[in-house]
């Protein structure tokens, strides 16, 4: 091709400003696939993003400072200054969305997938969502278990069976590697999609979500009888405030009450009632073997008599809770499979359990519906619970993908400062989080981000720009109707422009 113009073009860079002369070529070849269209340097692309003014290398470097060391816009900002780029403050938020964009751009192109999953023979899926703002879109993840590979990051406003189904086919059309399982937790609409691309791979679901859901009624009537005995306990204030010879120890036993009527616990295994009950019974007992060593007694006493008109009180509640969380710890000791049992056995000794439990249902009747609950989400549960005995590399739980959630939101939350999530998680999150694994995984470089596909990086943020349109035109309408409808109305009206 010969070169028929020039153009000049001024780029920032972190070695100052330059000024480059671009020749531009063209084809004259009729019937050619270049005819007549400009032809730009290939050297172009490892310098700067097309229409930027900034280089590669400054867009690099602000990614790792924001990704890697954390840094607010501010200080990104004064970095940049220091080290002799001239560069607004606005500017430094724009190159941060576009690196955002490129580096996600460039993971999740199906060539760089297939080379990165090369060396395996097959992966297992991973699959959740995050919805960082109520009644917004929802982050959908798909992750290989194996590798810990983001294989692809999505904001869709619905999770629909259909919806996620398009996610999967993308990923397994894209990875050119075999599907060896898939983990997620017992949402239906993930059940359904799975079972319409992968009808043949073993679908696991989560231990920790069914634990969660079926021992649900038992977490809460343990949390209903702890609360009852702090009501009773509400006393041991009073008798930490006392000021005479035997304050110190007074206040000392009071602490550890209030120590552990603060300690609370985390569903499904966590009883955190129990552990209550059982610290104050031990409490109880120390206090008795000082009354009966003939130590100070009027204090003690008082609190003594607190604790034990407490767990008087609250006696008849802990048999069913203790009953119930008997059967929790058993069924997560069966699914953990701690001597590596196969499926099919595993699932014989769970069956057993649920049988144990209808037996006891006509025993104890406090605890009757917690048990009736139990087996009815086993039972919805149960065709996903035993796929990880069998299956290699199969997780029981689908805690990784929700530790990488977390671990997302506290790197924001570094860089940020808020505690809660930014409003741009749901609309940019798809780009943010890819971006930030890979920053934080790998030290990328400018020539690094000039490897993007220009078309696919194009894409994605036109994309990106129609969620922004969308969301913008939602706040608009929320903050005066009846402008927005003027403005459709007035829109509607004007004549049909000739195709």
């Amino acid at each position: 091709m010969r070169i028929r113009y020039e153009i000049r073009r001024t780029l920032v860079t972190l070695s100052g400003t330059q000024r480059l002369r671009l020749k531009i070529r063209r084809c004259e070849a009729e019937g050619c696939a270049r005819f007549r269209k400009p032809y730009r340097p290939e050297a172009e692309g490892a310098l700067a993003l097309p229409q930027q003014e900034f280089g590669l290398d400054v867009m690099a470097l602000v990614g790792a400072l924001r990704h890697r060391d954390h840094r607010s816009v501010p200080e990104i900002h004064a970095i940049l200054r220091d080290r002799g780029v001239p560069i607004a403050e606005r500017s430094v938020t724009n190159l941060l969305d576009r690196y955002d964009e490129v580096l996600a751009a460039r993971l999740g192109d199906p060539q760089h997938l297939r080379r990165q999953l090369g060396g395996q023979d097959r992966i297992v899926l991973a699959l959740d969502g995050l919805q960082p703002d109520v009644g917004h879109e929802v982050l959908w993840v798909l992750r290989d278990c194996l590798s810990g590979t983001v294989l692809l990051a999505r904001s869709l406003l619905s999770g629909t069976a259909e919806d996620l189904a398009a996610l999967l086919r993308e990923v397994v059309e894209a990875v050119g590697v075999p599907v060896a399982g898939v983990i997620s937790d017992g949402q239906h609409s993930i059940r359904k999609a799975v079972a319409t691309v992968l009808p043949e791979v073993p679908h696991q679901l989560c231990h920790f979500h069914f634990l969660r859901e079926a021992a649900l009624p038992i977490f809460e009537a343990d949390r209903h009888a702890k609360k009852e005995l702090k009501k009773a306990m509400r006393g041991e204030r009073a008798v930490e405030g006392r000021r005479d010879a035997e304050a110190d120890l007074v206040r000392s036993y009071a602490g550890a009450v209030h120590s552990a009527i603060t300690d609370d616990g985390r569903a499904p295994l966590d009883a955190a009632g129990l552990r209550l009950k059982e610290q104050l019974e031990k409490v109880a007992g120390s206090l008795e073997r000082v009354r009966s060593k003939g130590g100070p007694s009027r204090p003690l006493a008082r609190l003594a008599l607190l604790i034990g008109r407490a767990l008087a009180g609250t006696a008849a509640l802990w048999p069913a809770v203790r009953q119930g969380f008997v059967f929790v710890h058993a069924a997560a000791r069966l699914l953990a499979n701690p001597a590596a049992e196969t499926g099919a056995k595993v699932r014989r000794r769970f069956d057993g359990l649920l049988a144990a439990m209808q037996r006891h249902r006509r025993r104890v009747v406090d605890l009757g519906a917690a048990l009736d609950h139990f087996r009815k989400v086993a039972r919805s549960y149960r065709p996903g619970l035993f796929h990880a005995a069998d299956v290699p590399g199969l997780p029981r739980t689908n805690n990784a993908l929700e530790q990488l959630f977390g671990s997302q939101r506290y790197h924001e939350r570094r860089a940020t400062g808020r505690k809660t999530a930014s409003p741009g998680a749901g609309l940019r999150g798809s780009v943010r989080l890819v971006a930030g694994i890979g920053t934080r995984a790998h030290v990328l470089s400018g020539r690094d981000l000039g490897r993007v596909d220009r078309t696919r990086w194009r894409d994605l943020r036109r994309s990106l720009d129609a969620k922004r349109q969308a969301r913008v035109a939602r706040t608009r309408f929320r903050r005066d109707p009846d402008a927005y409808l003027t403005a459709l109305e007035r829109l509607a009206q004007k004549p049909a422009l000739p195709s």
